[in-house]
């Protein structure tokens, strides 16, 4: 399959039309819209956002993930990765930099192919969705090896302190995986310590709690409210983990 992965949002043609050159190439294969409302323009957060979403697909799944505020300029080259069985294609910009910090193997290429018309400002459906569609195929386009930066991945934080995404209920998604800090561990929020708990009914009606969500990571929601208004929210506010009591 294909799993999408972009800042485009759904009320303009721009999924459509990588959707419909997809078809062109593999009419019979499963397209997935996974994420059409990753943080625009923001690929700090839509890279851990990315990491701990594409954990729960198979090995061969192609994540074909656009977001890419330098599209047409001198930005770094437009990449293909496989990384513990899994390809990743899309803009060489660091969005996939913690997917590959954290494969236990992860191999990297340039994406030396082109179609025969590139527009300037749209990769995604020019260039990405056709090499996406020809690896989901068997049918490898050119691509040359690149070495993958290790020093440069051992920088990136292990974790992300900060809201990488706001959901459909206002719920507050951050960047930081529950499995990777002490159980029972929570955030703070804006000087406010939230109370870890298992699932939303374990606090009152309008009361903010820090729970693990069904992806793995560590999320504040309001219970029957919206976090994002409760907090006044926005993506990129810096968190703080809090460790356990006890």
């Amino acid at each position: 399959m294909i799993v999408l992965f972009t800042d485009f949002g759904l009320s303009g043609p721009y999924v459509g039309q990588m959707k419909a050159r997809i078809h062109d190439i593999a009419p019979a294969l499963p397209v997935i819209d996974l994420f059409a409302d990753a943080p625009a323009h923001n690929i700090r957060a839509s890279s851990y956002l990315l990491a701990a979403y594409a954990q729960a697909f198979p090995v061969d799944t192609v994540f074909l993930a656009v977001v890419d505020p330098g599209v047409g300029s001198a930005r770094r080259l437009p990449v293909a990765l496989q990384c513990d069985g899994r390809w990743f294609v899309g803009p060489g910009n660091g969005l996939f930099d913690v997917v590959g910090k954290r494969a236990r193997r992860c191999e990297q290429w340039v994406i030396r192919w082109r179609p025969a018309v590139l527009s300037s400002s749209f990769h995604g459906r020019d260039l990405f969705a056709p090499v996406a569609a020809m690896l989901a195929t068997g049918r490898p386009p050119e691509l040359e090896p690149m070495a993958v930066e290790l020093d440069e991945l051992a920088r990136l934080p292990e974790e992300l302190e900060e809201i990488v995404y706001i959901d459909h209920f206002g719920n507050l998604l951050s960047g930081i995986r529950a499995a990777a800090v002490a159980q029972g561990a929570s955030l703070a929020y804006q000087g406010q310590a939230i109370p870890p708990r298992q699932t939303f009914v374990d606090v009152a009606p309008g009361s903010p709690l820090c729970y693990e969500n069904a992806n793995g990571l560590l999320e504040i929601a309001v219970n029957q409210g919206r976090a994002v208004d409760y907090f006044g929210a926005q993506i990129g506010d810096r968190l703080a983990l809090v460790a356990p009591v006890g």
